[in-house]
C-alpha cells in the first residue's frame, strides 16, 4: 500500500473516532438529564440538598424559589364606613375577642400566632399588635379572662386548652407564658366554642355533637351536658356569667344557669328557659351586655330579639320581641350573628357579606359585601358599640356601628320629648348632639 493512502485512512480513522466520542459525550448528557429530572434536584447538588457551589444553581430554580416564597395576595376592601384593617397575621384569622376592660383585642390564626391589639390604636394609621407564639400547634379559639391578665385558647391538633399568663413588662409590653400543663382531653368530637363566666367561676367547652362541659379553672370537668340538638353549632357563655347556652339541628336555643352556692363551691347546672319560635335549625345567637335581650338566627330565614329578663323560676317564658327576615340565613352556607350591648343593632354574615339591622324597626341599615377573601369566620361588636369586628382572611376589619348612632339619636329625640327639667334635658341635648355630629362625619346622617 503507498504511503499516501495509509496516511488518507489513519485520518478517517482519527476523524470517525472524534466523532464516536461525539456522539458518546451527548448521550452521556442526555442520561445525566433525565436522572436530574426524575430525582428532582440538579446533578451537581448534593444528596444531603445542599449544593457543592452557591453559583451552580440556575436562574430558573432560583425564580422558582422566590415564586415559593412570595404571600398570597391579600384581600382588598374598601368602604366608607371602614374605620380600620389589622393585617399583621400571615395566616388565616378564626376567632376574636375583646377585653372586658375595652382596652385590648385578641386574635388567633392558623400562623401559629395570637395577636394583642390595643384598640386606642383602632383610629391611627398604624396598628401595634403583641405576638404569642404557640409551639408546634395552632389556636382556633380564644377567649380573655375577666381580670384580663390572661387568655384561653383551643388548640387544633392538641384538642384541649392551654392558658397563657399575661404578665407587664417595664416597657410596657407584655409576655406571655403558657401555663406547664394542658386541660385533659375529654371531648369525642371537634370544639366549636369555649368561653369563660365574668365571675371567673367556670370555663365552657362545646363540641359538635351534643357536649357541652363545664370546667373549674384548674382544668377539672364539674358537668357535662348533653343539649339533646343532634349537633351542636354555637355555645356561649352568658355576659354575667350565670348562664350557658347552645343551638344546633333543632328550632329552638336552650338556655343553663350554672350555680354556685354561697362560698363559691360548684352546685349544679340547671335547665333555665329555651327560645322557642323557628321553625328549623338555629345558625346562632348571642346575648345582650346585661344578658336581658338575646338575638337568634335560623334556617328558616329569619331573625329574632328575645327578652330574656324573665323569672324562669317560676316558669316564666321569654317574650319575643321583634322579627325580621335574612333570607340568606336559608341557604347552605354558615351564618354568624353579634348583637350590639344595648341590643340596638343586630350584625348578620353570610358568606363574605355583612348585613346591620336595626332591632326596635327590623329594618336593614347597612350592608357590606365581599368583606374578607373566606367565608367570615367571626363577628363581634367592641364594649362600647362604636365598632363591629369581622374576621375571615388574614385580616380583621373594624367599622363604624352608624346603626348604632341612629338609634341612639331616635332614642335621645323621644327622651327630650318626655323630659321634665332643665338639666335633664340639657344632658340629653348634648348627646343627641354628639351622635349627630359623629353621623355627619361619617356622612351617614340621614335628613
Amino acid at each position: 500500500m503507498e504511503l499516501s493512502q495509509m496516511t488518507e485512512l489513519m485520518g478517517l480513522s482519527v476523524l470517525l473516532g472524534l466523532l464516536a466520542l461525539m456522539a458518546t459525550a451527548a448521550v452521556a448528557r442526555g442520561w445525566l438529564r433525565a436522572g436530574e429530572e426524575r430525582s428532582g434536584r440538579p446533578a451537581c447538588q448534593k444528596a444531603n440538598g445542599f449544593p457543592p457551589d452557591k453559583s451552580s444553581g440556575s436562574k430558573k430554580q432560583k425564580q422558582y424559589q422566590r415564586i415559593r416564597k412570595e404571600k398570597p395576595q391579600q384581600h382588598n376592601f374598601t368602604h366608607r364606613l371602614l374605620a380600620a384593617a389589622l393585617k399583621s397575621h400571615s395566616g388565616n384569622i378564626s376567632c376574636m375577642d375583646f377585653s372586658s376592660n375595652g382596652k385590648y383585642l385578641a386574635t388567633c390564626a392558623d400562623d401559629r400566632t395570637i395577636r394583642i391589639w390595643s384598640t386606642k390604636d383602632f383610629l391611627q394609621r398604624e396598628h401595634r399588635s403583641m405576638r404569642a407564639n404557640v409551639e408546634l400547634d395552632h389556636a382556633t379559639l380564644v377567649r380573655f379572662s375577666p381580670d384580663c391578665r390572661a387568655f384561653i385558647v383551643w388548640l387544633a391538633n392538641g384538642d384541649t386548652l392551654r392558658v397563657f399568663k399575661m404578665t407587664k413588662r417595664e416597657d410596657g409590653g407584655y409576655t406571655f407564658t403558657a401555663t406547664p400543663e394542658d386541660f385533659p382531653k375529654k371531648h369525642k368530637a371537634p370544639v366549636i366554642d369555649i368561653g369563660i363566666a365574668n365571675t371567673g367561676k367556670f370555663i365552657m367547652t362545646a363540641s359538635s355533637d351534643t357536649t357541652v362541659l363545664i370546667w373549674s379553672l384548674k382544668g377539672q370537668v364539674l358537668s357535662t351536658i348533653n343539649t339533646n340538638q343532634m349537633n351542636n353549632t354555637h355555645a356561649a357563655v352568658s355576659p354575667c356569667g350565670r348562664f350557658v347556652a347552645s343551638c344546633g339541628f333543632t328550632p329552638d336555643v336552650k338556655v343553663w344557669e350554672v350555680c354556685f352556692g354561697k362560698k363559691g363551691e360548684f352546685q349544679e347546672v340547671v335547665r333555665a328557659f329555651e327560645l322557642k319560635g323557628h321553625s328549623a335549625a338555629v345558625h346562632s345567637f348571642a346575648f345582650s351586655n346585661d344578658s336581658r335581650r338575646m338575638a337568634s338566627v335560623s334556617k328558616d330565614g329569619t331573625w329574632k330579639l328575645w327578652d330574656t329578663n324573665v323569672e324562669y323560676k317560676k316558669q316564666q317564658d321569654p317574650y319575643l320581641l321583634k322579627t325580621g327576615r335574612f333570607e340568606e340565613a336559608a341557604g347552605a352556607a354558615p351564618c354568624r350573628l353579634a348583637l350590639s350591648p344595648n341590643a340596638q343593632v343586630l350584625a348578620l354574615a353570610s358568606g363574605s357579606s355583612i348585613h346591620l339591622y336595626n332591632t326596635r324597626r327590623g329594618e336593614k341599615e347597612e350592608c357590606f359585601e365581599r368583606v374578607h377573601g373566606e367565608c367570615i369566620a367571626n363577628l363581634s361588636f367592641d364594649i362600647t358599640g362604636r365598632f363591629l369586628a369581622s374576621c375571615g382572611d388574614r385580616a380583621v376589619r373594624l367599622f363604624h356601628n352608624t346603626p348604632g348612632h341612629r338609634a341612639m339619636v331616635e332614642e335621645m329625640q323621644g327622651h327630650l320629648k318626655r323630659a321634665s327639667n332643665d338639666s335633664t334635658r340639657q344632658r340629653l341635648q348634648q348627646q343627641l348632639t354628639q351622635a349627630q355630629e359623629t353621623l355627619k362625619s361619617l356622612g351617614a346622617l340621614k335628613k
